[in-house]
């Protein structure tokens, strides 16, 4: 962009979904319900796994994890979006929106590396059971997620240094929830080259390498289930990263939907995103608990310990 008309912001203004005031109570009424129903939700996954020594395995560790990284990526951004409905205020500070930017980088990349490593979780389990609790070993899953972690932090704080040297031009308006990486590069006047090189490479890293690496233990895990001679033997394998499957489904679905589209403002747009930082970790507690014995029974256990207390 030319250099002209550059000044130094102190906000930016998020559109959101409507400016119809009319539709302000439904929105945030929406969107207040499912942030409630995203913490209880995942909270007491957590408290059911860490309170069940049953459930303190390799695939129970990784979902715990998964549900502390789903709750902090939806809290990076609906509550901002609540208090400026209830505010009727659109603007969030330049810092905030950068801090938010920052998390949502975060918390996102961890759903994605988390997910890629419950999926290597599942090919040990059912192509390699033997060689399961030594493979799975508690060192190997700690240095999993700790190598999530580092990346995770790693890229969206160089990204974030990155957009502190960039100048913005008279338009602050991010058309979008919240502070959306690629469009808040739109609206800078320096130069933007090598935020969008950083960010072209981490979207392989975040995006492509872990798929590939879900879809190479899905064909395996697959061709091992075909193997097993009886049906009940392969419904018994299928049934263990069923869930995860669904979860997996959704988050990248919804995610390439964001991506692919052709105005990722838009209504179609923001929409797709609602499903994937909200709306998929609202549901992963309930997909993961459905037809989940082990996490039924230690979620009667917390509820039950609860009731007994109050």
């Amino acid at each position: 962009m030319e250099p002209g008309n550059q000044t130094s912001v102190s906000e930016f203004l998020l559109l959101g979904f409507s400016q119809d005031s009319e539709h302000q109570p439904i929105l945030f009424g929406l969107f207040l319900f499912m942030f409630v129903v995203t913490m209880l939700g995942n909270l007491l996954i957590i408290l059911a796994i860490s309170s069940d020594s049953h459930l303190h395995t390799p695939m129970y560790f990784f979902l715990s994890n998964l549900s502390f990284a789903d709750i902090c990526f939806t809290s990076t951004t609906i509550p901002k979006m609540l208090v400026n409905i209830q505010t009727q205020s659109k603007s969030i500070s330049y810092a905030g929106c950068i801090t938010q930017m920052y998390f949502f980088m975060v918390f996102g990349g961890m759903d994605t590396f988390l997910l890629t490593v419950m999926a290597y979780d599942r090919f040990v389990a059912i192509c390699h059971p033997l060689h399961y609790p030594v493979i799975m070993n508690p060192r190997l899953c700690g240095l999993l997620v700790l190598v999530s972690w580092f990346i995770s932090l790693t890229y969206s704080l160089f990204q974030s240094l990155l957009m502190l040297r960039l100048s913005f031009c008279t338009k602050w308006v991010i058309s979008h929830f919240y502070c959306e990486l690629a469009q808040a590069l739109m609206l800078a006047c320096s130069d933007t080259l090598i935020n969008h090189i950083l960010l072209y490479m981490v979207t392989g890293l975040l995006g492509i390498v872990p798929f590939s690496g879900i879809l190479f233990s899905y064909i395996r895990i697959v061709s091992s289930i075909l193997r097993i001679p009886s049906a009940d033997g392969k419904y018994k394998a299928f049934s263990t990263c069923a869930s995860h499957l669904s979860v997996v489904s959704l988050f990248y679905g919804t995610g390439l939907g964001v991506y692919l589209s052709s105005d990722a403002s838009s209504w179609r747009g923001m929409t797709t995103s609602v499903m994937y930082t909200v709306v998929t970790p609202m549901l992963n507690p309930f997909i993961y608990s459905l037809r989940n014995r082990d996490i039924k029974r230690a979620l009667q256990k917390v509820l039950g310990r609860t009731l007994y207390v109050q």
